[in-house]
């Protein structure tokens, strides 16, 4: 299973349309699941309220994978061979994406896997998207599917 616990709510309708076709494809290979917490960023302290929110939805037998500038970039090849490492291992993914004020450092701490797709700096919307293509590629890869190239 892949849970994918994002902040902030998707407004535009070419967005949700890709979300949502992503999600159809991905239903051939395993059980998705997306939560979609408020983006706190006008709270006086937003990465504690968004830090109380994420723990709310997170659980013991999380395998949690941070996504993070500063973590380790993949290939579509490498990203394919960590998921099916992970959910062979644990058999389930929780990626978290952060707000645009980042995450609190006590989420941090819960994982030492974290992934950056680029020092590029991406709408929180559109990476979702991203994400999401990014996992379908990747069981494709791993089912030696075409679709990659």
């Amino acid at each position: 299973m892949i849970k994918i616990i994002c902040l902030g709510s998707i407004k535009e309708k070419y967005i949700k349309e890709a979300i949502e076709d992503y999600k159809k494809r991905l239903s051939k290979y395993t059980k998705l699941e997306i939560v979609e917490l408020k983006d706190e960023s006008d709270d006086s302290n937003p990465l504690k309220k968004e830090k109380d929110n994420i723990l709310k939805h997170i659980n013991q037998k999380d395998n949690i994978v941070i996504l993070d500038i500063n973590g380790n970039q993949f290939t579509s090849e490498d990203f394919a061979s960590f998921i099916n490492k992970e959910i062979t291992l644990y058999s389930n993914i929780t990626f978290i994406i952060g707000s645009s004020t980042g995450l609190d450092e006590e989420i941090k701490k819960l994982t030492n896997k974290r992934i950056s797709f680029s020092k590029f700096t991406f709408p929180h919307q559109l990476f979702r998207v991203i994400l999401l293509e990014q996992i379908y590629r990747g069981f494709k890869i791993i089912n030696n599917e075409s679709y990659h190239k």
